[in-house]
């Protein structure tokens, strides 16, 4: 059998996805895989066959999505050429995490394309939203990339076609520890910006990756680092708690790892205020921006000893067995009969001090 697998290179969690499910598919046949997208900073460990431009959010620096060069950079003729390039027809099986080539190549041709994202999750009616409806990001989270059916990736099992995070190999086989220090990735703010604001915790090692810088600096008590997969885990797997955007793999992986965390959704991200909505119900602080009128509540963050800790069970063979039933849906012959598949433990959530 012969695989699609699409998948975007906006943000890093599509690509660490990628990187734990790719494995197990290939157990089903033959894979091809499709990266669209321009602001990734890790790499996918596997070829790549169709390299696109697609369409790629653009992230600031005070905190938000830069629309205008998200918009300068949207050219629709390219757009739709480069979706004829995608021969969608010649695959038995399209899979897609929030790719909108194949997503559009597949809906043009009516032809099956099943959705394992977050974004899938976020979309369904039973996972949190804020109170503050935005219709037009809700358009674009809709339609950026639609498909049929799918599983989504969210912080919770709030309904039967959402699973909880894929958690990377190396973060649930890491040693654990803390070392004092705290990480920070906030991609839509200026290094300079978060130096300006963590500097002035005086009693605090700050570790600021940022995909702004070339080479590493200190500055006051703030290290700055070029974002990459090594050092980011290295410093998350040791620190004492995690500063992050409202992204959806950095939060989850900080809750496996019972690492304090706060996070600070991108403004006029929608996806983002979703998922800020969605920690705040399991109990994680959020802020709406890094300003100083949020001093008092970071200073509250740092001294609390509060640890959310959830237990995330491995799930890729959950996700691989799901994959497989919609596979048959479209009567094409089962190919795993002979592969068993557990059924993953209830999820459990604790609160831990210290």
């Amino acid at each position: 059998m012969k695989i699609l697998y699409a998948l975007q290179a906006t943000g890093n969690g599509h690509i660490s996805r990628a990187n734990e499910i790719l494995p197990y598919l290939k157990k089903l046949g033959e894979i091809d895989i499709l990266l669209s997208g321009t602001q990734a900073n890790i790499d996918l460990n596997f070829h790549i066959k169709f390299r696109r431009i697609g369409l790629s959010f653009v992230f600031g620096k005070n905190g938000g999505v830069d629309y205008l060069q998200t918009i300068k950079k949207i050219n629709s003729k390219q757009f739709i050429k480069e979706i004829k390039t995608i021969p969608v027809e010649k695959y038995d099986l399209i899979i897609n995490d929030f790719e909108p080539l194949s997503a559009w190549a597949c809906k043009i041709k009516n032809i099956p394309c099943i959705s394992v994202s977050h974004q899938y999750a976020v979309l369904d009616k039973a996972a949190p939203k804020p109170l503050r409806f935005d219709p037009f990001a809700w358009v674009v989270l809709k339609y950026y990339a639609p498909c049929k059916s799918g599983i989504g990736f969210h912080f919770k099992k709030y309904s039967k076609s959402i699973t909880t995070p894929v958690i990377r190999e190396e973060i649930r086989n890491a040693y654990s520890r803390n070392l004092g220090h705290y990480t920070v990735y906030l991609p839509a703010y200026s290094a300079e910006m978060i130096i300006n604001v963590l500097s002035q915790f005086k009693n605090i090692q700050w570790h600021i990756f940022t995909k702004n810088c070339k080479k590493s600096y200190s500055e006051k008590n703030c290290w700055i680092r070029p974002i990459n997969t090594i050092d980011f885990t290295d410093s998350f797997i040791s620190c004492e708690g995690i500063l992050t955007g409202g992204g959806f793999e950095t939060p989850a992986e900080a809750l496996f790892m019972k690492k304090k965390l706060l996070v600070i959704p991108m403004k006029k991200q929608y996806e983002q205020q979703c998922n800020g909505e969605a920690l705040k119900e399991i109990g994680v602080p959020v802020l709406n921006s890094l300003k100083k009128k949020h001093y008092d509540k970071i200073d509250t963050w740092l001294n609390s000893k509060q640890k959310i800790a959830i237990n995330y069970d491995d799930n890729i063979e959950e996700i691989v067995h799901f994959i497989e039933n919609e596979f048959e849906k479209y009567s094409v012959k089962p190919i795993l009969n002979n592969i068993d598949f557990y059924t993953p433990k209830k999820l459990s959530i604790q609160l831990t001090s210290g």
